[in-house]
């Protein structure tokens, strides 16, 4: 089985990438490490040649995603144990800066996957003046059959279950991270969020600061969420994509199944269950704002 360690990459297809580039470079902090035609772009968060590629494209959206695999893979015989489960995929050399070799196949929604083990590491650092967020730590999908592409992750690439949202989410983990996907069923298949882990609580306090004076409003949040207890807030980049910045993410100990624990916890020990709902902090503002002033004249009369 294919050992999935790590989230390394996602690549956007954007309709204006030199905005999109502005955007990731000088708000959120991402350094550009190379181009290639003046039409792809490749941004690193600090370590890595890149983590994030934007592409010139006549459509707006997810287009890959690159996982790295164990140290003690080989790429060869992956691709003809995938061959054996009749899952078609190519090998490539030097098909994109930074990765020498990489396996792409699909997954059941269309998206490229790509498989390395390693990658460049120009390591062009941690900017100062943005939000500089520490990783790329996950992306959430919209699938067209969620119990298919949730098969494929955790079958084919080794990605363990977590928690669940009811009936409309589930979220998949690689390595320690609550989840390094999660898959939501949207009746279409679509990029529902792409996250960067931020440092701590007051880091989560300043990028949205930052965010206001450079004139991106908030979404949704601060808040907590329940299935991986994770700080979180969300507003669009320039073509709308949702941006998840979060902090305090639960970590999985997988052999004991549960997650390390947390004051925050009601349970001790917490296990992966199925949420309700995915805020603990968070309630329906409007309704609770107009039953409050009913109260309040009620109070007054």
């Amino acid at each position: 089985m294919i050992k999935t360690v790590k989230l390394t990459y996602a690549s956007l297809n954007c309709r204006n990438v030199r905005k999109m580039v502005d955007y990731y470079e000088n708000v959120i902090g991402l350094t550009v490490v190379e181009s290639t035609n003046g039409d792809t772009f490749y941004l690193s968060t600090g370590l890595e040649h890149h983590n994030l590629v934007l592409t010139s494209s006549e459509n707006s959206e997810l287009s890959t995603i690159g996982f790295h695999v164990s140290a003690d893979e080989n790429l060869v015989e992956i691709q003809k144990n995938l061959k054996a489960q009749g899952i078609q995929s190519e090998l490539k050399h030097d098909f994109q800066p930074g990765v020498h070799e990489l396996l792409e196949l699909e997954d059941p929604d269309g998206y490229k996957v790509h498989l390395l083990q390693k990658i460049d590491m120009p390591a062009p650092g941690f900017k100062k003046n943005s939000i500089c967020p520490q990783k790329l730590g996950h992306i959430a999908l919209g699938s067209l059959n969620p119990e298919l592409a949730t098969e494929f992750y955790m079958k084919v690439l080794n990605f363990k279950h977590t928690d669940r949202i009811g009936e409309r989410a589930i979220f998949l983990t690689c390595n320690s991270d609550h989840h390094v996907l999660n898959i939501s069923k949207f009746g279409h298949k679509m990029m529902h969020h792409i996250a960067f882990e931020l440092k701590d609580s007051s880091h989560h306090t300043l990028s949205a600061d930052f965010l206001s004076q450079n004139g991106k409003a908030l979404s949704w949040g601060p808040f907590r969420h329940t299935a991986g207890h994770n700080l979180a807030s969300y507003h669009h980049d320039p073509e709308l994509n949702v941006i998840e910045l979060f902090t305090d993410m639960d970590q999985f100990i997988a052999d004991l199944n549960y997650f390390d624990p947390r004051p925050w916890h009601a349970e001790l020990p917490m296990r992966p269950k199925v949420w309700e709902n995915n805020c603990t902090w968070y309630d329906n503002f409007e309704k609770n704002i107009t039953d409050y002033v009913l109260d309040k004249v009620q109070l007054t009369k």
